[in-house]
């Protein structure tokens, strides 16, 4: 009775949501505003009743009910609680229902009477929102129905994929279908602006809030996907290049570009069609992404993701909706934007010319991330065989425009608008000198022939965190502060990338108890292996202990487990995290008695990647935390 609830609530929820976009057109078309008095209940009830679809479908899993066929499907009686519950979003259905929910949950957020904002432009973002979130949800009715019964019932699930056991796939998921739903509330706004012919402070301060608390949620939860690669899968790599991290990166990159284009479009009034389009194209990014990820249609380490039956048509419906709201947001760009903005010319130096190029630069490396995703399976569809394009062709084309964006980060702390004088150039100029020694410090130690990329990236990478941990303490504090410890972030991630990319040390070898090798410095020593009982899994488990001139200083302990559900072998590694450094083994092959085939790695400042993100995190939230003063507003002075 249960799951039949929640698939009632389910259409009820979309009747809401259609009842969210339909009445705000009434009451414009009939002149009868009073008609749009309900949307803001509309949309909190269409958020209450989804929730209350997840949650149901959540309670079905949780309590082995196998005559849902998802919970069959993604569930076991043995699975841990936690991870009965990460199935809900952990397949196909039911990440889609989830990712319905988050919709409709913005929109709640955005019903949500605030101070801030002008109450006429809420009720038609709201219009849009429901239509979007009716969209997506006939597309789980119709192709995706988490609730569907199977009769009889299985004695037992077919358990969650081993690859999703894990308690960074618990959070990974909910955070990038956060952020890519919390995108349509920009892509919202955008089209009101259109409407409305209004690309003016108003709607941009409106804005921006909602589109930098997508941001935070996408970039953890892309960081928290690069965790689990890295802890997870056992090859010690954090990205890989691959169709679905490249779904997600897309929109990150979009989103990034239009964060720094609304700054210049809410001080100064330019850029506002160049707005407008990043906010389409950001969302609708995401629904790429949500494509890519669900169709199957491109193949992917994370085979896990895709739609497991190989039904294309859900691929295919997910196309149509792109399609549609491409069309319709494009087909209204033509008809209603004025292309008689201000051609202003700017200053070569200034901050307005920064903020283009930076925008302009992520546009480029979203255009570069999109044509290496989707080049193989065009040049297959034109029938010239088969290729594949990997780390090579993304590191060669994506690589050069970080070094660009580094540059101008490294002179945003100083850079003033153009009717604003530069100050403290050359004081900057000393800084960033001293940041670059550092940088290239950090590069050199390893090998005075670290790569002509490498050294650049660390120098350009130690200019940025000292201009901004500087313009941090000289501002003590203020709205800045976050956006100086994103910047900083980002300075933290490229180093331990150079590190990892250019100094790992690793080697395969075969190990029996009591032997050691002799690993960037440091002694690794198998002192033995055993045998360990998960709760739904066996496991063969190594003791490796590391020593630095015999002392020890970490132990590791690689696992190598096997889900007798599912008949599935999964390598656990044993992982010993330093802020100088981390150390990494692996399980290959047994080759013996107490004898196996061990990947050894040390892996220099892999730490920094973590940091990074978290500061990108911490400081996008402490720049949503507080409000711009009024003397930063537009036309009001400031920076």
């Amino acid at each position: 009775m249960l799951p039949e609830i929640g698939f009632i609530a389910l259409l009820t929820a979309a009747a809401f949501s259609a009842l969210q976009g339909f009445l705000p057109c009434v009451g414009y078309l009939t002149g009868r505003p009073e008609i749009s008095s309900a949307t803001r209940l509309l949309a909190g009830g269409a958020f209450v009743l989804y929730a209350a679809a997840l949650t149901i479908l959540a309670v079905s899993l949780a309590q082995d009910d196998f005559s849902v066929a998802y919970a069959a499907q993604h569930s076991n009686r043995v699975l841990p609680l936690l991870f009965k519950i990460a199935a809900a979003w952990g397949g196909h259905e039911g990440s889609m229902l989830f990712f319905v929910a988050t919709l409709s949950l913005w929109g709640a957020l955005v019903a949500f009477p605030s101070k801030g904002r002008e109450p006429y432009i809420d009720i038609p973002v709201l219009a849009v929102l429901g239509g979007i979130t009716l969209a997506f949800a006939l597309f789980a009715i119709f192709t995706s129905d988490p609730f569907v019964r199977q009769f009889p019932p299985p004695v037992d699930g077919r358990d969650l994929n081993p690859m999703l056991q894990d308690i960074a796939l618990v959070f990974h998921p909910p955070l990038l279908y956060i952020g890519y739903a919390g995108f349509a509330v920009s892509f919202a706004y955008a089209m009101v602006a259109l409407l409305l012919r209004r690309v003016d402070s108003v709607l941009i301060r409106a804005c921006r809030p909602w589109t930098l608390a997508a941001w935070i949620f996408l970039t953890a939860g892309i960081a928290l996907g690069a965790w689990w690669a890295y802890f997870e899968l056992g090859w010690g790599g954090w990205w890989f290049w691959d169709p679905v991290e490249n779904a997600s990166l897309m929109p990150w990159l979009l989103g990034t570009a239009l964060l720094h284009v609304i700054i210049a479009c809410e001080k100064r009034g330019i850029f506002g069609l160049f707005v407008l389009l990043l906010a389409f194209f950001t969302f609708s990014f995401s629904v790429l992404g949500t494509f890519i990820v669900r169709s199957g249609i491109l193949s992917s380490v994370h085979a896990f993701a895709a739609n497991p039956d190989g039904d294309n048509g859900r691929g295919l419906a997910l196309l149509l909706i792109l399609s549609l709201l491409l069309t319709v947001v494009l087909g209204l760009f033509a008809l209603r934007a004025d292309t008689r903005a201000s051609r202003e010319p700017l200053s070569l130096v200034s901050k307005e010319s920064a903020l283009a190029a930076t925008g302009a630069l992520f546009c480029v490396a979203t255009a570069c991330v999109l044509i290496g995703t989707f080049f193989p399976l065009f040049y297959n569809l034109a029938g010239w065989g088969a290729i594949s394009v990997g780390a090579p062709y993304f590191n060669r084309v994506f690589v050069p425009l970080c070094l660009v964006m580094l540059a101008i980060l490294a002179f945003a702390p100083v850079l003033r608008w153009q009717s604003v004088p530069v100050k403290g150039g050359w004081g900057h100029l000393l800084l960033m000198a001293m940041g670059a020694g550092a940088g290239a410090w950090l590069c050199l130690r390893h090998s005075l022939s670290p790569g002509g990329i490498a050294l650049i990236a660390s120098i350009l990478a130690g200019c940025v965190a000292a201009a901004h941990l500087v313009a941090l303490v000289r501002e003590r504090g203020g709205w800045r502060t976050g956006i100086h410890l994103v910047h900083v972030g980002v300075a933290c991630t490229v180093i331990g990338a150079v590190q990892l990319a250019q100094f790992t040390d690793e080697r395969w070898l075969a190990m029996a108890k009591g032997e050691y090798h002799t690993l960037g410095g440091f002694t690794f020593i198998l002192d033995g292996g055993d045998y360990a009982l998960g709760p739904n899994y066996t496991a063969e488990r190594l003791d490796i202990r590391v020593e630095e001139q015999g002392t020890p200083i970490a132990r590791l302990m690689p696992e190598r487990r096997f889900y007798e559900v599912r008949e599935q072998a999964m390598t656990e590694p044993g992982v010993a995290p330093k802020l100088s450094g981390d150390f990494y083994a692996s399980i290959g092959e047994k080759t013996g008695p107490n004898a196996y085939t061990v990947h050894l790695q040390y892996k220099p400042m892999a730490s920094w990647l973590w940091l990074g993100a978290a500061l990108m995190v911490f400081g996008g939230l402490l720049r949503f935390a507080y409000r711009r003063p009024a003397s930063s507003l537009p036309g009001q002075g400031g920076r």
